[in-house]
């Protein structure tokens, strides 16, 4: 799982108030929190809080309660650490003894050493002293990211002492209380429970909330709050709920953004995270300012040469890309490629270069990307991922020069490197796969197309969060399904792909939208006019909402719309969504006029039908009053 640093709080071994908090000075400064670039490094640990370096800072007090005859009593006066155990009295032995249990713990270095000094010193504890120290050390085994059963046992431990503590007030306002439910929401993901990591989670949020309103939105607590946002996001993500995630990625954010300086780097890579969780939800739009304001900030901090700088342009070139604008991201690849080439990232410049093939491909110059791709190829194992990779884009460009039988054999030579790679790297084969479907799909290969990505969704299906690419798997077969005549067969794939796609995207997204366009269609096949007209307008209404009621989907919508309330004999209506169509292809001009001009078409048709005349155009009303006019002329004349 991803993670976020924190530090744990430098424990007093007495009763905590209800208002407990961390101190400052046993909190990191908050650019310990590596960037989610950082975090994917480690995509099975899970959100961590760690212990704080501060110079012989200890965990517990060396005075138990019972021990102080006076607030300012100093353990000092009381031991000296030079003088022989045999020579002190027997309650100065047991001080002394106490606080050499204490230090070994302190002093650990991995779990298991904690584990040890813990077992040594439990029977010296008060049940608060103990949570406190099962707190300690599940975070330092969560830390470890290889136990989060043993994390699990550790944190309920806690948990039991936390929210029975007397100290606490009526709503629980404790702040190692949340920091114990934040580690069991990380060690919860750690074993895809989620439901379960989530309602942890959620009550660590709240705690940290109410705190803020009762002691103040310190930075104890915004820290805390960072890495329960965190890992709400990261478990969202893996539920498939993607454009919840997005909510909670931005109160990670904020809060850096009150924490850190303006031009940190830190911050520059938060607002780079930020874009990366927009272009995973393909919503380039509301990507773009975020990854410019990182470039600028990285600009500012490090150069313009910088590696950094290098990363936001590829990404730069990835969201143009998705925003169709290529010659821009061409621009910014080839900016990119300078600086990767200067620091001799050559793995990271491999990829660059095929990106910018597939940039090259979509503006059109098809023999400069496979000229590109050709070079590239050299650079590449026989057997790499990155070859695989190579021979789809290859495959891309002689697919648009209608060389299909050469294309054929790239894909069939790309299958054959990703065959040996499924078990190793199921991920990468499985969007593989979906890739060469596309181009089978575009050589009407479409038994091939449909073979892959089922063999793509069953690897997929295995990946908690990969659940929205298993619903744009299932939404391209069930298309593909109704285009070769397979409608029955088509409707639970479209129905599946609904429902994981509201549950990642959101329901209003342009994406659920098409794939209703597509249920739609299967009904009015299966001669189901009442269900199709039910869903084709959900999908005018997503389309009106997510690309505008001009855009010329939403005004296929509006025909698709139609067509299923003809089908239904409610001409009417039908007359009404056609007219609107029509005026919406006027909106478009002379680039439209043959769709313009089957639309009104269409129009006439259904008019004719409204009439109950099905063939004969003098029932139009408009001809009928033209045929009036005319005999009335007559008759004067």
């Amino acid at each position: 799982m991803k993670r976020a640093s924190s530090r744990l709080l430098h424990f007093q071994f007495q009763k905590l108030s209800s208002k407990s908090s961390i101190s400052a000075c046993s909190i990191t400064h908050f650019s310990s929190i590596p960037s989610i670039d950082e975090q994917n490094n480690h995509p099975h640990s899970s959100t961590h809080l760690k212990p704080c370096p501060k110079t012989q800072s200890l965990l517990f007090s060396r005075k138990p309660n019972h021990f102080l005859e006076t607030p300012s009593q100093n353990l000092s006066t009381l031991v000296d650490p030079r003088e022989p155990s045999s020579q002190l009295p027997s309650r100065q032995r047991k001080i002394k003894e106490r606080s050499q249990l204490v230090d070994e713990f302190e002093a650990a270095k991995t779990s298991d050493e904690m584990i040890k000094a813990f077992e040594q010193m439990e029977h010296i504890l008060d049940e608060n002293e103990l949570g406190l120290a099962c707190l300690k050390i599940g975070l330092k085994l969560d830390q470890e990211g290889e136990y989060p059963e043993k994390v699990i046992d550790y944190a309920n431990k806690c948990l039991k002492i936390l929210d029975g503590n007397d100290d606490n007030d009526d709503d629980g306002l404790s702040l190692p209380l949340a920091m114990n439910l934040q580690l069991l929401g990380s060690a919860c993901y750690s074993l895809n429970r989620f439901s379960e990591s989530l309602g942890y989670l959620n009550r660590a949020n709240r705690i940290l909330v109410k705190l803020g309103e009762t002691v103040g939105d310190g930075f104890e607590i915004k820290h805390v709050l960072h890495a329960v946002h965190l890992n709400l996001a990261n478990t969202k993500n893996a539920m498939g709920r993607r454009e919840d995630a997005i909510g909670n990625l931005k109160k990670c954010l904020e809060i850096k953004e009150m924490t850190l300086k303006d031009d940190s780097r830190e911050l520059g890579n938060a607002y780079r995270d930020m874009a990366e969780a927009y272009v995973a939800i393909l919503n380039f739009k509301e990507a773009l300012p975020y990854c410019m304001k990182a470039m600028e900030i990285h600009k500012v901090d490090l150069g313009n040469n910088s590696v950094e700088v290098a990363h936001d342009r590829r990404l730069l070139g990835v969201i143009y890309t998705g925003l169709e604008e290529h010659v821009k991201a061409l621009e910014q690849n080839q900016l990119s490629q300078k600086v990767l080439k200067n620091w001799g990232l050559s793995s990271d410049l491999l990829r660059a270069e095929i990106d910018a093939a597939n940039m090259q491909i979509a503006l059109g110059k098809f023999d400069e990307a496979i000229n590109t791709l050709k070079s590239v190829v050299l650079q590449t194992d026989k057997e790499s991922e990155d070859r695989a990779m190579i021979f789809i884009s290859m495959a891309k460009a002689l697919c648009n020069q209608e060389k299909f039988p050469e294309a054929k054999r790239c894909l069939q030579m790309s299958c054959g490197i990703l065959d040996k790679k499924e078990k190793s790297n199921p991920l990468e084969v499985s969007e593989a796969y979906m890739e060469i479907s596309m181009q089978y799909e575009t050589m009407n290969e479409f038994e091939a197309a449909i073979s892959l990505l089922k063999k793509a969704q069953n690897m997929l299906e295995k990946i908690p969060n990969e659940q929205h690419s298993v619903g744009s798997a299932s939404a391209r077969i069930g298309w593909l399904l109704l285009l070769t005549g397979k409608v029955q067969e088509s409707i639970p794939y479209l129905e599946d792909a609904i429902e994981r796609l509201k549950e990642n995207f959101g329901s209003k997204h342009f994406g659920v939208g098409y794939v209703y366009n597509n249920l739609g269609a299967a009904y009015l096949e299966l001669d189901r006019p009442q269900s199709a007209a039910q869903v084709f307008a959900l999908s005018k209404d997503i389309m009106d909402t997510s690309l505008g009621p001009n855009h010329v989907d939403s005004i296929e919508a509006c025909q698709n719309l139609s067509k299923a309330y003809s089908a239904m004999g409610s001409y009417a209506l039908a007359i009404n969504f056609q007219e609107k169509a029509i005026d919406g292809w006027r909106g478009h001009g002379p680039s439209v006029s043959d769709e313009l001009k089957e639309a009104i078409r269409v129009l006439q048709e259904l008019k004719v039908k409204a009439c109950g005349g099905l063939n004969d155009k003098n029932l139009l009303p408009e001809n009928q009053a033209r045929r009036r006019s005319s005999r009335s002329s007559d008759s004067v004349n």
